[in-house]
């Protein structure tokens, strides 16, 4: 039995369709904002602050191991219903709140191994989700597109260790933005000029000193019309280090909008 702690975005819904497809028995506890697996009867919803219910519950289903998946938006301490253990560990993940998104998830990491729960890795089922280092597009990128790229990947190894920024857009040489708490999209958005079209880059890397067992970057079909709203060139992405989702629609798209798909 494996414990399947799941939040926002689609990838949960892929290790969902590959566990049910090879009769793995599970649990989930459903961290989503719209409770989008409440029609699975295998499913808990519970608040993140109810530490106690949730080691509770995975150890009364015999989880020895969790794999988390999806977005979990940072909570308002002010309002999380504290259960017991909630009381005992909340100080903890506050402390790691001040750093960022990655070490609330470390330190959530440490508590279920605290109570003898491992925490595999995101991809354990769908390691076909993630691509190796190659371009996938018919289109590759030039000089100019490489030299954003550097620019890019140094920007963001640059940033905090704890920073929660895993994408940044790159245009002739000049960073453009920053992922900040609201996301891909939002610094997408913030990317759009009408004067250059088909210029910059879009690169999503991991954290540094990320848990790569967890939160890796996401993209999809989304994140290719987003880039092409704002007028970039290509997304780049960390060989084996991320998650890909819709990958024939996305290398599809790409080919028909001369956007590039490239892995480092």
């Amino acid at each position: 039995m494996i414990g399947l702690i799941f939040g926002d975005t689609e990838f949960p819904k892929e290790i969902l369709k590959t566990i049910k497809k090879r009769k793995i028995k599970y649990l989930i506890i459903d961290l989503s904002k719209s409770k989008k697996f409440k029609n699975d009867r295998k499913s808990r919803s519970v608040s993140i602050g109810q530490f106690g219910k949730i080691i509770n519950i995975l150890k009364e289903n015999n989880c020895k191991k969790v794999l988390f998946a999806g977005k979990v938006n940072k909570p308002n301490f002010s309002k999380l219903k504290l259960d017991f253990k909630g009381i005992y560990y909340i100080p903890r993940i506050i402390k790691a709140a001040k750093l960022g998104d990655a070490a609330i998830l470390k330190e959530i990491i440490k508590i279920l191994d605290q109570n003898k729960i491992k925490t595999e890795n995101s991809l354990k089922f769908n390691p076909e989700l993630s691509l190796k280092k190659g371009n996938y597009s018919k289109f590759k990128p030039n000089t100019q597109d490489n030299l954003d790229i550097k620019k890019a990947i140094k920007t963001l190894n640059s940033l905090r260790e704890y920073n929660f920024s895993q994408g940044v857009v790159v245009r002739n040489k000049k960073v453009i933005s920053i992922e900040g708490k609201s996301g891909t999209k939002k610094m997408l958005e913030k990317s759009k000029s009408k004067k250059f079209r088909n210029h910059g880059v879009l690169v999503k890397f991991p954290k540094k000193k990320q848990d790569l067992r967890v939160d890796l970057p996401t993209i999809g079909l989304k994140t290719l019309k987003q880039s092409k709203s704002a007028g970039l060139k290509g997304i780049v992405l960390k060989s084996k280090q991320h998650v890909f989702l819709d990958k024939s629609k996305c290398i599809k798209f790409a080919n028909k909008n001369r956007i590039f798909i490239s892995v480092k």
